[in-house]
């Protein structure tokens, strides 16, 4: 049996690092997202099962934004601008979705907190975020968010200066529609 050459161990080399460099790839999105969701970076709120049951003296103002993609035939408003929230306070919070086109369509929905410094402390509990909706032609839905400010938040010197914090949301049409959840929230309309 013949020894591998230079120029073979060279090409060797070459597609192991070609298929490191496409595995690193693939792997690069689930990592980032995963990155995010640990440190808050980019605006993402953390995720929890419950508030912590404790609660401290500092009021944050929690400020709603919802916008849609124009390729979505939707309406999308939150049902009130902002709350106020004691840190460690659970709150709840609703959206307005309608259907104004004339084909059922599911939309998802993507969100981030401003400042991005706050978004470490910005805990999501239940969240119609997670899944996709489905809505039929003039049908509408209410859409609860469950979110407190992690107590945290006042051991953080560098957000001392936070007084309110923007939770945003932009709808858009599901890529691949899977089996479209109603996040449990009441129906409103037909």
């Amino acid at each position: 049996m013949k020894r591998p050459g230079r120029n073979d161990m060279v090409l060797l080399i070459c597609l192991g690092v070609a298929a490191g460099m496409v595995g690193m790839s693939y792997a690069a999105v689930p990592l980032y997202y995963m990155f995010c969701a640990a440190t808050g970076y980019g605006g993402t709120p953390q995720r929890a099962d419950a508030a912590p049951g404790r609660q401290g003296e500092r009021v944050v103002t929690v400020r709603f934004d919802a916008n849609v993609s124009p390729a979505l035939d939707w309406s999308f408003t939150p049902a009130q601008r902002a709350v106020e929230a004691k840190v460690g306070e659970s709150k709840l919070a609703f959206f307005r979705a309608e259907n104004t086109g004339r084909e059922p369509i599911v939309g998802t929905a993507t969100f981030n907190v401003t400042p991005e410094k706050a978004a470490l402390y910005f805990v999501k509990v239940q969240c119609f975020c997670f899944t996709e909706q489905r809505l039929d032609p003039g049908e509408s839905i209410d859409m609860p968010v469950t979110f407190f400010v992690d107590p945290a938040i006042d051991d953080d010197r560098s957000v001392d200066d936070v007084k309110a914090i923007t939770l945003s949301y932009t709808f858009y049409p599901a890529a691949h529609p899977k089996t479209a959840a109603r996040a449990g929230a009441p129906r409103i309309g037909s």
